[in-house]
């Protein structure tokens, strides 16, 4: 009895899966609304893919924003070589204007078109001089650009040979050549891989000679690999993870094989890798048995095959991107990009958390305050409140950044007002408003019938200062900074203080408030000679705040300093902020000096030391770091102030403000004025010659 003959096995190829980037939706939803319109004709784009790379995960193949074309005038794809972890791969996209277009399209047309591209690639050579277009995909799309949902379908066509191809073997490379063949094997796929010239090539051909060297041609070279090798197979990015089923790519391969040299066994190679190198455990190699039609010809474009399964249905994929193809959410994601860039080596311990969260209130929306909201900007914070009540004229877009000409025709805006509607325009994620308001001063005597509205404002900046967590002293005058000074130090707040000359700048932080001492210091590890607070921006003073105003020129009232002045305090003063609150101390950190720091390292702060003043001059292009500590005849922050600013509130900030002498009375500085007029210095003669003689005042 005859032995039954067994069947031959039929090749089993594993499809191809599809990965769409973010960014591609989002680069073609701009290229939609700013250039195509209603404009539906197929645009050429740009697939990436690659040999598998990991054991258990097959490599898809992906569209990211540059797929699209970058010469949108003529929506010509543009393909970038050299790249081995993206190997470009031609597509086309059909995207319609409406849902009921792209249910109508008639898909099997569309593969078929492609399919013959394929065909005709095979036929005129073109496929041995560019191998990529052997794998040629085709998306069908529609985008919802009101609702940023995008409904799309791949199609990766695949020629139907007939008779099918029937599988002889299959095995880890690794078990088919010797151990010789394989570590040639792999040093060649390396160098080629290697090579910018080859490394996005994904067919190729693999020659082993006699002696077992490997050597890795082009396809073109066919002809030129014949009688000199002991084995030559051919040899494509295999991007499927499966131990017995090579990827998809090998149906078209076996095509041009079968219509090119009429081979009807084939040995192929399913190049696989991991961490980058040739692993010939992973990939594979197979025989295969083409039997040629006796009807097939040139002119006869085979069947094809190639829609993209969705779960296992042919259903088309879709997607919503609201959350994040929203520009404004785009715009949040890369300004956090810097940030998070420096935790990867600069600042691992940077804590992002503190600086997104921080509320800024800016008392002042001038040339200083300008330049503090863009860096603040930059840090990432995001709740900045102006505070201020004078009008954009016509000199300040010039030098101050947030503001330009239309927000000074006519009457002008408010600076409070126009400051939010610019930092939105810049980051439309901003939390931000503006406070049209006078700041309450001491030496500016009020009447009676403004009492109420002057104690309004008082009552408005104390509440804005309480709902915040640091405050910036940004104003003209050096009076209107007293009120922010004492809420603050009430409230034991952050004050940064930021003050110009003509060609100086002063830059400080204020230490905590008097009463914060014992519930917050106490609890500190510090040596007790660090537990005396650092000082705000009166306590050098031994006059009260007075008016600066009245009777002066025009020089004088206006805010005259070196452009390049405000830039470099404002800086300075977020930074000190950033320093501030990164210190694990926080407002209760002992100032640094940069004199006794030669490293310019500190243990406490990630971001090095944190002085309390910074003091600089552009004339000389110099800066120092200063130490003060506080007074307690301060007329600002000094317990004997904050203790009677608590204990009278309205009545005392009226005395203050009407009478120009109560703040130095209260604080001891009037006597101490007067012990220092009475005191006379008695020169003696002296014939000494000594020059190194100290004298201790």
């Amino acid at each position: 009895m005859a032995e039954k003959e067994t069947p031959p096995i039929i090749l089993q190829f594993a499809p191809l899966n599809s990965s769409v980037d973010e960014g591609f939706w989002h680069s073609f939803s701009s290229l939609k609304l700013d250039k195509l319109g209603i404009d539906d004709s197929p645009i050429s784009i740009t697939g990436f893919s690659g040999p598998c790379s990991h054991p258990q995960v097959s490599n898809h193949l992906t569209l990211l924003s540059e797929s699209l074309p970058l010469e949108e005038e003529s929506l010509i794809g543009t393909t970038s070589h050299g790249n081995r972890n993206k190997c470009p791969v031609p597509g086309i996209l059909y995207n319609t204007n409406t849902v009921e277009s792209f249910n109508k399209l008639d898909k099997q047309s569309l593969l078929k078109a492609e399919a013959k591209k394929i065909w005709e690639d095979i036929q005129s050579g073109k496929a041995l001089e560019d191998s990529s277009v052997l794998s040629r995909f085709l998306v069908i799309s529609f985008a919802d650009l009101k609702k940023w949902s995008f409904r799309y379908w791949f199609a990766f066509p695949a020629l139907v040979l007939d008779p099918p191809v029937s599988l002889i073997e299959l095995k880890p490379a690794s078990e088919y050549f010797s151990s010789e063949e394989a570590e040639s094997v792999s040093a060649a796929c390396n160098d080629w891989r290697d090579s910018d010239l080859t490394t996005d090539v994904p067919f190729f051909l693999v020659s082993v000679s006699s002696d077992s060297k490997a050597s890795i041609r082009h396809l073109k070279d066919w002809e030129a690999c014949q009688g000199d090798h002991q084995k030559l197979l051919f040899g494509f990015y295999d991007p499927c993870h499966l131990p017995s089923n090579p990827g998809w790519p090998l149906r078209n391969y076996l095509a041009l094989i079968r219509s090119r040299w009429n081979l009807e066994t084939v040995w192929f190679f399913c190049y696989r890798e991991s961490r980058g190198f040739a692993d010939l455990n992973l990939s594979l190699v197979g025989q295969a048995s083409v039997t040629l039609s006796s009807g097939e010809s040139a002119e006869t474009v085979p069947n094809s095959v190639g829609w993209e399964l969705n779960k296992g249905k042919r259903v088309p994929r879709s997607i919503s991107l609201a959350n994040s193809m929203d520009p404004t959410r785009l715009a949040v994601s890369a300004v956090d990009l810097n940030l998070k860039l420096m935790r990867w080596r600069a600042l691992p311990s940077l804590n992002l958390n503190v600086l997104s969260s921080v509320k800024c209130l800016l008392l002042g929306a001038g040339t200083l305050g300008c330049q503090v909201a863009r860096t603040l900007m930059g840090w990432g914070i995001r709740n900045i409140t102006f505070v201020d009540y004078g009008k954009v004229a016509m000199s300040n877009p010039v030098r101050q950044s947030l503001y330009t000409f239309e927000d000074c025709v006519g009457r002008g805006e408010f600076k409070a007002v126009a400051a939010v509607k610019s930092l939105k325009q810049i980051f439309p994620a901003m939390e931000t408003s503006g406070v049209v308001m006078a700041i309450p001063m001491p030496g500016h005597p009020i009447s009676s019938q403004e009492e109420d509205s002057v104690l309004g404002d008082c009552k408005r900046l104390s509440d804005l200062i309480e709902s915040h967590d640091a405050v910036f002293l940004l104003t003209d005058t050096r009076e209107s900074r007293w009120l922010p000074s004492l809420l603050c130090a009430n409230a034991n707040k952050i004050a940064i203080n930021a003050a110009l000359g003509f060609d100086s700048y002063m830059v400080m932080r204020h230490g905590a408030g008097p009463t914060s001492l014992s519930d917050d210091m106490q609890n500190l590890d510090i040596n007790k000679t660090n537990t005396q607070r650092l000082g705000c921006y009166f306590c050098n003073d031994v006059v009260a705040p007075q008016d600066s105003m009245t009777d002066r020129t025009l020089d004088q009232q206006c805010t005259v300093t070196r452009p390049g002045l405000a830039p470099i305090a404002g800086a300075l003063a977020v930074e000190l902020l950033v320093g501030v609150l990164q210190h694990p101390h926080g407002i209760n950190a002992k100032g640094d000096n940069s004199s006794l720091s030669n490293t310019g390292n500190n243990d406490d702060s990630p971001l090095g030391i944190l002085p309390h003043q910074i003091r600089g001059s552009v004339s000389q292009f110099s800066q120092i770091t200063l130490l003060g500590q506080a007074s307690n005849s301060c007329t600002a922050c000094s317990e004997t102030v904050i203790s009677e600013y608590r204990k009278r509130g309205n009545s005392f900030i009226l005395e203050a403000i009407n009478h120009p002498t109560y703040l130095e009375d209260l604080t001891g500085l009037t006597e101490l004025k007067k012990a220092a007029n009475s005191f006379n210095l008695d020169w003696e003669d002296d014939d000494t010659d000594d020059d190194d003689v100290a004298v201790d005042l």
